[in-house]
């Protein structure tokens, strides 16, 4: 195998909206990961694709894409309803595999899909960039080295602008069923952050939301309903004892970006971002000891799995992501900080543990596995 992977892209429109604003600047940067092709849903927009981002390949449909032997992976970022069909065809046809997250639009096309992916043999990584975040893997050093000690209260919260409106193309989120929406993604990133660098939940009593029930679409000046929700609001206990709460919400104007707090019996730490845990600028992250006075504390380069002169941003979590994934494949052994299928199913069982506190009102023990 060549030193750099050779990728097949699924979703490889220029106008998409996140691949544009990480995938693509993060694979056109990469050293590991060649863009070797794209794939569309159309000839034109195919061949268009191919020639913005110097692809080898152009295809319009995915079955053949993955059936390419000039590819050794596959990346799948697309709509997450859509996720399921081509992530499976890439399996199938021996392809490794980077799914987005949500793996599936629900636990049970998360579960499938991983147990063909262990069948095959295949390896996989879910985007769950915040495992990969720099300030991330060094904020779980400090807590594991003891830097707070006992970990007694923790909190996270993020706030995002944007909910009551939005393009057309855009409101197929409202539909909660299609598994694309705050308490998946925004909630899924943060609260799975929360669990990387502090410890899963043992129980969780919580509140999920729609606090805007509908929403205006820019383009075609209508309303339209919301199933979806908003606001997510989590309280309970860590594994290992501590008090945990967390709040994430979609509000409609200048969203507040994310902070999570640790509050240990020997010091606290501070992470803050500008807009999530796995996105934007790099997390600031701050500490003390056995004082008052919060200080920086530089990220060491011993987590930062790309160049130096990286894309910062959105790509650069996204490219710590190709660069474990490249590692793994070219060595024929994973690397173990890298979020796999099996990363996502246990944060699906989480997640629907969640809505089913919320639904039933009351606090439920989560489940180890």
């Amino acid at each position: 195998m060549p030193n750099k992977i050779r990728l097949g892209f699924i979703g490889a429109n220029p106008k998409s909206t996140w691949a544009a604003q990480s995938h693509f600047p993060a694979l056109l940067a990469h050293p590991d990961v060649e863009f070797t092709a794209v794939c569309t849903s159309n000839p034109q927009s195919a061949e268009a694709a191919k020639k913005a981002f110097g692809a080898k390949l152009a295809f319009h449909d995915f079955r053949a894409m993955v059936a390419s032997p000039d590819i050794d992976a596959v990346a799948v970022v697309i709509k997450v309803p859509s996720h399921y069909e081509p992530t499976k065809a890439a399996i199938a046809a021996g392809k490794h595999v980077y799914t987005e997250w949500p793996l599936g639009r629900n636990t049970a096309e998360a579960v499938e899909l991983t147990a063909l992916a262990k069948a095959k043999g295949v390896q996989t990584a879910c985007g769950l960039q915040s495992r990969v975040s720099p300030a991330l893997l060094y904020v779980k050093e400090l807590i594991d080295g003891g830097y707070v000690g006992e970990v007694l209260a923790c909190h996270a919260t993020c706030m995002r602008d944007g909910t009551l409106e939005r393009p057309s193309s855009r409101t197929w989120q409202r539909d909660a069923t299609l598994g694309a929406n705050t308490l998946t993604i925004a909630n899924g990133h943060v609260i799975d952050a929360l669990r990387f660098v502090a410890g899963n939940f043992s129980r969780v009593a919580c509140m999920v939301t729609t606090q805007a029930k509908q929403w205006y679409e820019t383009d075609t000046k209508q309303m339209v309903d919301v199933t979806s929700p908003d606001n997510i609001q989590v309280s309970g206990q860590l594994a290992r004892g501590a008090a945990a709460s967390v709040h994430v919400g979609a509000v409609p104007w200048a969203g507040g970006g994310v902070k999570i707090e640790i509050f240990g019996r020997d010091g606290t730490l501070v992470v803050t971002g500008n807009i999530s845990t796995q996105r934007g600028e790099m997390l600031r992250v701050q500490g003390a000891q056995r004082s008052q006075k919060l200080n920086d504390l530089p990220l060491p380069t011993r987590y930062m799995h790309v160049p130096p002169e990286f894309p910062k941003g959105d790509p650069y979590n996204v490219g710590q992501m190709y660069a474990l994934f490249a590692e793994g494949i070219r060595t024929g052994k994973p690397n173990s900080r890298l979020p796999t299928f099996d990363t996502a199913v246990e944060l699906h069982h989480f997640i629907d543990t969640i809505q089913r506190a919320s639904d039933m009102g009351q606090a439920l023990a989560v489940s180890a596995g």
